[in-house]
């Protein structure tokens, strides 16, 4: 990463907090997550989406999110109808005071649709992706202003959950890094700003990690895909959802805090718990996923399950927000 830049571009910049239009293109779940989160943030949006039936899809997003959203709490000028789609990528971008670009996950797409966004923005626009696991490094190889190009990975659905990892490239200035980690802030984001690049950032390293070891002990028949839900949601998930690994290990040591569980349980790191390479995605494990999600399920549409969850982390927010009762 390159030092921040004094130059006319850096200058003229609007301030983080300032931004009232916000560019987005892609209209997926995580683009779509991202332009309702910054709606409810009351901001207008304009968006770009190369699939034609993008409106109708994101219409379909915002009334089920909208109710949940409104039940955490809009700010000031906050509505559904302030995003207006567009229909070329350049529109979207060309006078937008931050970009979110929200492409599949395919790296030399990315390069190029990354090198239109910083062809069509003005010079001094922060440009943003929300790739979810590509360097951003690899990303700005093409594009004549790689210095205001950065990386920030929401977490799904991003108009509900807080985080974002901000990171820039190797030709990333830290002026536009540290931009983007007070505009996500002023917006209601909870910002992780690494100090390095890493494929995967911080949170989907770890939950990788899970997943990984999910896949190995379903194909084993070691474990159902109900069985390994309910142990995370009834056990560390509940603790996760206030402490992180880190602090959870602390606690766990008493009053010697973590060197003591460092102490007695550090030759258990040799031991083979865990399996980070992944299994083979086998046909017969590929079904045992999908009918155990099936099972899960019963029946209810993937329309009905968001909303459940979407209450149940509206819960989740507004408990993290303050302290317990009599606390």
């Amino acid at each position: 990463m390159i030092k921040g830049h004094a130059d006319s571009r850096v200058m003229s910049r609007i301030k983080p907090a300032k931004v009232a239009r916000v560019g987005i293109v892609g209209t997926g779940v995580i683009g779509g997550g991202w332009a309702l989160h910054f709606l409810a943030q009351g901001l207008d949006v304009v968006a770009y989406d190369p699939d034609p039936d993008c409106e109708r899809r994101f219409a379909g997003m915002r009334d089920n999110a909208w109710p949940a959203l409104e039940h955490l709490g809009l700010k000031p000028g906050a509505a559904p109808d302030r995003i207006r789609f567009v229909s070329s990528l350049e529109q979207a971008v060309a006078d937008a005071d931050v970009v979110q670009e929200s492409s599949p996950e395919v790296l030399d797409s990315k390069i190029d649709i990354l090198a239109r966004i910083d062809a069509a923005a003005a010079t001094d626009t922060v440009l943003l992706s929300s790739t979810s696991g590509l360097r951003m490094t690899d990303m700005q190889v093409k594009c004549r202003h790689p210095e205001r190009m950065v990386v920030g990975h929401p977490f799904n659905p991003p108009y509900l959950i807080p985080l974002v990892e901000v990171v820039g490239g190797e030709r990333t200035a830290q002026d536009a890094v540290d931009w983007a980690a007070e505009f996500y802030t002023a917006f209601g984001k909870r910002v992780v700003k690494m100090d390095r690049e890493v494929p995967g950032f911080i949170a989907t390293r770890l939950q990788e990690a899970i997943w990984r070891e999910m896949l190995h002990m379903v194909n084993a028949g070691e474990a159902t895909v109900r069985q390994i839900d309910d142990a995370i949601r009834y056990g560390p998930g509940l603790r996760w959802a206030i402490l992180g690994p880190g602090m959870i290990y602390h606690l766990a040591g008493g009053e010697g805090g973590m060197a003591h569980v460092l102490d007695q349980f550090g030759p258990t790191l040799k031991w083979p718990w865990t399996r980070l390479e992944a299994p083979e995605l086998t046909d017969e494990l590929r079904e045992k996923l999908i009918s155990g999600c099936e099972d899960i399920a019963a029946g209810r549409s993937i329309a009905d399950m968001i909303k459940e969850r979407d209450a149940y982390l509206i819960g989740m927010l507004k408990l993290l927000r303050g302290p317990p009762p009599g606390l």
